[in-house]
């Protein structure tokens, strides 16, 4: 008795074993690049500022947080530089990006100072791909 069951539980698994797919082929390395969106662009231009205003210690931004706000359901990944040491404070310069489109948008009381001319060369450069920090 013992060894028909054991022939019907192994009968039965090899049944199992038989109805399981094949495994997904794995992706392949010449895959087409993923489409550029807001968010793909918002998350680039963060980080290169990250890495270049913050990371490498320029005075110019010593002032200042980098705060990113990239989960956006509005459709606008952006990301906001602050007062340093109080990121919830009212941004002197946001970064916004539109989900599905090129736009970039920068606007805040940073723009209106000395700092804009930095801003403006470095973010035009970013968004049109360069993550170099120095113009």
């Amino acid at each position: 008795m013992r060894l028909k069951t054991a022939l019907a539980l192994a009968v039965v698994g090899l049944a199992l074993a038989g109805c399981a797919g094949s495994p997904a082929p794995a992706p392949s390395k010449s895959a087409a690049p993923r489409a550029d969106t807001g968010l793909d662009r918002m998350e680039r231009l963060a980080l290169t500022a990250n890495r270049c205003w913050f990371k490498s210690g320029d005075p110019a931004f010593a002032a200042y947080s980098l705060a990113p706000e990239l989960s956006s359901f509005s459709g606008k990944p952006r990301f906001l530089l602050v007062p340093r040491g109080r990121i919830e404070a009212r941004p002197l310069l946001v970064v916004e990006g539109f989900t599905g489109s090129t736009r970039v948008d920068t606007y805040g009381p940073l723009l209106n100072g000395a700092l804009r001319p930095r801003l403006e060369t470095d973010l035009s450069r970013w968004r049109s791909g360069s993550t170099s920090c120095d113009a």
